[in-house]
């Protein structure tokens, strides 16, 4: 996993695929790489860095950011 600036690329070994992830997709992936969490965990290790409107907002997007990196098999739901 490699950042610059609001980006992160990832490569994942297992399927050889490369894939461009925005800011809020890294810092989730960089979070899940130290502990698993759940949405609701996630939120509030990010609240400081991000904007929310209301907490299931932030767990909405979170959950939807999620299912994306899920599709891609950077992560796996326990």
């Amino acid at each position: 996993m490699r950042n610059w600036g609001d980006e992160y690329v990832v490569y994942n070994p297992l399927s050889g695929d490369s894939h461009l992830l925005g800011l809020a997709g890294g810092q989730i992936l960089l979070k899940l790489q130290q502990a698993p969490l759940d949405s609701k965990a996630l939120m509030e290790q990010l609240a400081t860095d991000w904007q929310f409107d209301s907490e299931q907002d932030a767990i909405a997007q979170i959950d939807a950011l999620l299912t994306d990196l899920g599709a891609l098999a950077l992560i796996e739901r326990a």
